[in-house]
């Protein structure tokens, strides 16, 4: 088997490997372990694919359709097998095994080409916040995952630790930082989040017509995980002139078609534009990082 790593994968993973990391040296000797053993037929490398992970198509012994999906310990894939386990197909792509080697999920075989993104803007919103809704259920007791104050307390070092390097996006951080203090104060019931939603993590499926992949668990309010879906297509919105008046709406819509308080969405769509601006522009994406910032500053 020719295998070579797709270019995102190898530009992501480089931006955030810790020094001597050798997880994408040793990925051709995984792969061709985990496919041996599991006595799986590749069909292909699934590209561009992912910034954390790789993705293979493969059928099984009995030419069953499937995915097997191979990450870091920095990924945290064990996490992502536990909520696809506690979620059992229910608005997410299944396990087809429950345990298996460190870091390599197998997993149903959706269709990886077709996302909601490719629905005009209306629709693809429409479709994800649906897929999302069936996500949102109690965790399991002494659950495993992260939860939202302790995500986003590990953020929010990182993030000032950015607005002292760059005055420029002080502000922002400031008042991303007091409306995560606001938010934590009387948080909602908590629930099992997707943790990383946007409308490229929903892909078609034939069992349902849309289910979620690629989920970076956590457990908290309902508005946190929903913030991300707001700024979804954020080149397209900061290209309208009307993209502040846009994006309001949009708040507005989302918020009440899902049941979620609109300024606790609003605040959390904030803090994560904010959030991922600033390490965009630490790890020298400066144009993803002025596209969120001009984003964040309408909120």
């Amino acid at each position: 088997m020719v295998f070579e790593p797709p270019r995102r994968l190898v530009r992501a993973l480089g931006e955030t490997a810790p020094d001597g990391d050798d997880w994408l040296e040793e990925l051709p000797r995984t792969v061709r372990r985990a496919v041996a053993l599991r006595e799986l037929t590749v069909e292909r490398v699934q590209a561009p694919g992912g910034r954390s992970s790789l993705v293979v198509l493969v059928r099984t012994a009995d030419g069953t359709p499937a995915v097997l999906k191979l990450a870091p310990r920095r990924a945290r894939p064990e996490s992502e097998r536990a909520a696809l386990a506690h979620w059992d197909g229910r608005g997410a792509v299944r396990l087809l095994e429950p345990f298996t080697a460190e870091g390599e999920l197998l997993l149903e075989r959706l269709h990886p080409d077709v996302s909601v993104r490719s629905l005009p803007e209306a629709k693809a919103l429409l479709e994800a916040a649906g897929t999302l809704r069936r996500l949102w259920v109690e965790p399991p007791v002494g659950h495993p995952f992260e939860t939202v104050a302790e995500r986003t307390g590990r953020q929010a070092v990182a993030m000032r630790a950015g607005a002292e390097a760059d005055p420029e996006v002080a502000p922002l951080v400031d008042a991303a930082l007091a409306v995560r203090e606001e938010l934590l104060a009387e948080p909602p019931e908590a629930r099992l989040l997707h943790g990383t939603f946007r409308q490229s993590k929903v892909l078609a499926a034939d069992r349902m017509p849309w289910l979620a992949v690629g989920p970076d668990p956590v457990v908290g309010e309902c508005a946190f995980d929903l913030a991300r879906l707001v700024r979804d297509r954020v080149e397209d919105l900061i290209a309208q002139t009307s993209g502040p008046s846009t994006t309001r709406r949009r708040v507005k819509r989302l918020a009440e078609s899902l049941e979620v308080d609109q300024e606790r969405l609003r605040g959390w769509t904030l803090f994560r534009a904010v959030e991922s601006g600033v390490r965009a522009r630490r790890v020298g994406r400066e144009q993803d990082a002025e596209l969120l910032l001009e984003f964040a500053a309408w909120l």
